[in-house]
């Protein structure tokens, strides 16, 4: 309706300046060609008013049938009539570099197919043409199996037994939901995808199904295998994922405690896009089960990240040297001897150590002062989502204290047994 209104608006405008120049050519032919340039055109109007007014009234009229299609656009889709009055629809769309290598001929139901998206989640690869929300033109295979490696694969139209199936879909202008075609045999599929690090799959493709779907693709192919966008060879931390916040979660879970034994569970569903989530992830640890509460925020500059997010990474895996054979015997007998002994964890303890390494410490007691010139001394009971560390003392009876103390608020800090 807005659009007809607007529309109706210019259009009695247009006819209006039309007709105001057919007078204007009517009073004389030198104020005819005048009246083609502005200045001239509200020069023969105040000249010649009694030509011209019924001319400009027809113009005027127009203007209440565009600002009422205006105001309604405004109300509805405010972005759009935004593009419209900046004029961003006279530029020309700059195409961004694809992320995916995909080169296939033909056609999806009789009109060409030129995927931007792909991807193989599982047991479902679908190609995609379009940023919105309903594809253009969409292709999914659906395989009977999950794929975790090199996939290669070869149909023909007489064979039988579990198939993939084959959905093709189409959006025309004028429809609001896509159309959509399935069939699981009758088809010719050759697929031979082999693995690209970090994450895609890359090969080639033929595709022909019977006549009356008028589809035929053949080419080469690329398709993300998961979640993860990467950016100079890391994680790109901006994409809004399932699989990005998996991996955020996880490598923060691997520095806080100091270990790549790291084993993340299956996250609660996620409603993305967002800029904060609160979770309770569940993950092994160690080979030990937790449960923990995680704040995610997401920033322009870092992307996806764990509040209170401090700790340090972790170091690379040191290349342990063959030890000789002549020294193998009296080496063995000193390592026999140091296991022996008990481990003082006094002799290097510190804050930075602490924090790293929070469950090397666990229900130990250490002291602790503050820049305030408080003391805290009991078991230490951890580092919480905040990344405050915890100490809990006993009092008389059976009450207990908990202190929670900020890293940058501790001055000195003891462990007091080993």
């Amino acid at each position: 309706m807005d659009a007809l209104l607007i529309l109706g608006g210019l259009l009695l405008i247009l006819a209006g300046l039309v007709w105001l120049v057919m007078r204007a050519f009517g009073t004389g032919l030198l104020w005819g060609w005048a009246s083609l340039l502005p200045p001239f055109t509200l020069l023969y109007v105040l000249r010649h008013w009694r030509s011209a007014r019924q001319a400009l009234g027809l113009s005027a009229l127009g203007f209440i049938p565009l600002i009422v299609g205006l105001t309604l656009l405004a109300s509805q889709d405010s972005q759009r009539l935004h593009a419209l009055l900046s004029m961003q629809w006279l530029k020309p769309d700059v195409q961004a570099p694809a992320e995916l290598a995909i080169e296939l001929h033909g056609e999806l139901h009789g009109q060409p197919f030129v995927p931007q998206q792909g991807e193989l989640l599982g047991s479902v690869l679908s190609l995609r043409e379009g940023q919105d929300f309903f594809a253009r033109r969409e292709l999914v295979i659906r395989l009977p199996q999950p794929v975790t490696g090199a996939l290669r694969l070869d149909v023909l139209p007489g064979d039988q037994g579990p198939l993939p199936e084959i959905e093709v879909s189409w959006l025309l202008p004028e429809q609001e939901l896509p159309e959509a075609r399935r069939l699981s045999h009758g088809y010719t599929l050759h697929l031979n995808l082999q693995p690209v690090p970090p994450n895609k799959l890359a090969g080639d493709f033929h595709l022909v199904l019977p006549a009356q779907f008028k589809t035929t693709l053949s080419g080469r192919i690329e398709v993300f295998r998961d979640g993860l966008r990467y950016r100079d060879g890391k994680v790109d931390r901006h994409v809004d994922s399932t699989d990005t916040l998996a991996y955020v979660i996880a490598d923060y879970l691997q520095r806080r405690f100091a270990t790549r034994a790291v084993q993340l569970g299956h996250l609660p569903a996620l409603t993305l896009p967002t800029d904060s989530l609160e979770l309770t992830i569940e993950a092994q640890i160690d080979g030990q089960a937790q449960r923990l509460p995680i704040r995610l925020n997401k920033s322009a500059s870092r992307g996806w990240a764990v509040e209170a997010d401090r700790f340090a990474a972790l170091p690379e895996p040191a290349v342990v040297a063959p030890t000789p054979q002549v020294a193998a015997a009296p080496v063995a007998a000193v390592s026999g001897e140091r296991i022996s002994r008990p481990l003082d964890r006094r002799l290097r303890f510190s804050l930075d150590g602490l924090l790293r390494s929070p469950s090397r410490y666990e229900n130990l007691t250490m002291r602790a002062s503050t820049t305030r010139g408080s003391m805290a001394e009991g078991r230490f009971q951890g580092v919480d989502q905040q990344g405050r560390i915890v100490i809990r003392q006993r009092l008389s009876g059976s009450g207990t204290a908990s202190y929670a103390l900020r890293p940058e608020e501790i001055s000195r800090i003891e462990l007091l047994e080993p």
